[in-house]
C-alpha cells in the first residue's frame, strides 16, 4: 500500500512482510524506473534522494510504531533484490526498511532478520502495517520534509 512518493521513488508497506507489524514492521522503498537494477546505476542526484528518503522513512517508522505501541528500538536497512531471479524476473533497485521491536517474537532483536524462502511458510502469519500506521507514517514523513535537516538545499538537491 502506498505510503509516500518522491520524484524517483515509491515508499510502500510491504504486503508480504519479512518482519510482521508486531515485530516492528516492513516498508519497501522502490525505484520508479525499474531499469535501474542496483545503487551503482543511480546518478548522484538519485543516490542523494534515496539516502535522504531511507533516513526519513526509518525515522518516521520508528517514531510512529512506538506511538502505536510497537517498541521499535532499531531500524535495519537492506538492499537485496535476489528473489526476483527465482521467478525469472529482473531485479530492480529497492530497499527494505525493517523495524526491530525489543519484544519481537518471530524476528527477535538483536538477531539478524531471518529470511528463509517464502515457500517454507515462515511468513504465513506475518501482518503488514495497517491503514492507521500507513497514514501516520505518511504524515510523519511530511513533517520531516519541513525540518531544516531535510531541506533540498542541505542535500544539494
Amino acid at each position: 500500500m502506498l505510503i509516500y512518493e518522491t520524484k524517483n521513488f515509491i515508499v510502500e508497506s510491504h504486503e508480504k512482510p519479512f518482519v510482521s507489524r508486531n515485530d516492528g514492521g516492513h516498508i519497501r522503498i522502490r525505484i520508479k524506473n525499474e531499469e535501474i537494477t542496483d545503487r551503482t546505476k543511480l546518478d548522484p542526484g538519485g543516490a542523494i534522494e534515496l539516502m535522504r528518503l531511507t533516513i526519513m522513512v526509518g525515522e518516521a517508522m520508528e517514531t510512529v510504531m512506538n506511538k502505536q505501541g510497537i517498541p521499535v528500538i532499531k531500524i535495519n536497512y537492506q538492499d537485496m533484490g535476489n528473489w526476483a531471479a527465482k521467478e525469472g524476473k529482473k531485479s530492480f533497485l529497492h530497499y527494505h526498511v525493517l523495524g526491530r521491536a525489543k519484544n519481537a517474537l518471530k524476528q527477535p532483536w538483536p538477531e539478524s532478520v531471518y529470511l528463509p524462502d517464502r515457500s517454507t511458510g515462515f511468513y504465513d502469519d506475518f501482518e503488514p502495517l495497517n491503514k492507521e500506521d500507513i497514514m501516520l507514517i505518511k504524515e510523519e514523513i511530511e513533517k520531516l520534509f519541513k525540518k531544516e535537516k531535510y531541506q533540498d538545499k542541505n542535500w544539494h538537491l
